[in-house]
This record gives structure tokens, sequence and C-alpha cells, in this order.
């Protein structure tokens, strides 16, 4: 692996988990979605799902073509790091099973138009789990809220 990606690996890496242990009251303008009951998965589930929704944050955030939204995006990531939590992954493992194979595809120019299809459906399949790329309208927003 190159220097220059080891670096921006581990620079996401850790801005997801900065991210994820953020006080709540500094993200007053912080997008909160419901997110999946992953309760039921089986191990071997919640890590397949964990690598299709590491896989598709990279193809989104790299591939113009393949763009979510803010709500979308928020889904995605808040449901990894539930699954993280569930498969008891400390950051480092998360990052070197998970986070740097999912940035390996970027090498394959292919990757965005085969992976890129595959992340609607994921979506959807996360908001029939009970999630949501919109915020919960019954919860006040953190603007509202505080």
């Amino acid at each position: 692996m190159k220097f220059l990606d080891a670096l921006m690996i581990a620079t996401v890496a850790g801005g997801t988990l900065l991210l994820a242990t953020a006080d709540a009251s500094l993200g007053q303008d912080r997008l909160v979605v419901p997110l999946p009951d992953i309760s039921s998965l089986s191990q071997s589930e919640a890590q397949s799902l964990t690598r299709q929704i590491v896989e598709a944050d990279v193809i989104t955030s790299n591939c113009p073509a393949y763009a979510i939204s803010d709500g979308a995006w928020t889904l995605l990531t808040g449901t990894g790091e539930l699954l993280a939590g569930k498969l008891d992954m400390d950051p480092a493992a998360y990052e070197q099973e998970v986070i740097a194979p999912a940035y390996a595809l970027l090498d394959d120019p292919e990757s965005c138009d085969r992976i890129g299809p595959e992340v609607d459906p994921l979506i959807d399949r996360l908001i029939d789990m009970g999630g949501a790329t919109e915020p919960n309208p019954s919860e006040p927003r953190p603007t509202e809220a505080g």
C-alpha cells in the first residue's frame, strides 16, 4: 500500500471515530436519522453488511455519478458504526479489516460502475430494516431541542 493511501485511510478512520464519539451538543446542525434494527443479524450477516456499507460509502464519496444525499450518507455511516459495535471491532481492526479493503477498490477503475448500482438497493434494505434518510418528524431536530 502506498504511503499516501495509508495516510488517507488513517485520516478517514480517525474522522469516522471522531464523528462517532462527538458530543451531540457540539453538532447543532448535525443530521440525525433513524438507524435500522440490526439486532437479529447473525455474525456473518453483520460482517457482510458492514463490508457492503463501507464499500458503498467509499464509492459514493469518490465516484460523482453515484453521489448520495446527506441523509443517505448518515444512514450508511451510522449503521456502519452500529455494526462495528455489534462485531466488537476496535477502531484499528475496523480500519484494517473493513476500511482499507474498501479504499483499495478505488485502484480498480471498474469499481464505481460495478458497486455504484448496488448502493440504492442497499439503502432501501436499511430503510426496510427501520432506518431512514430523513429525521424522524416526531423527534425535535437538535437545533429545536436545545
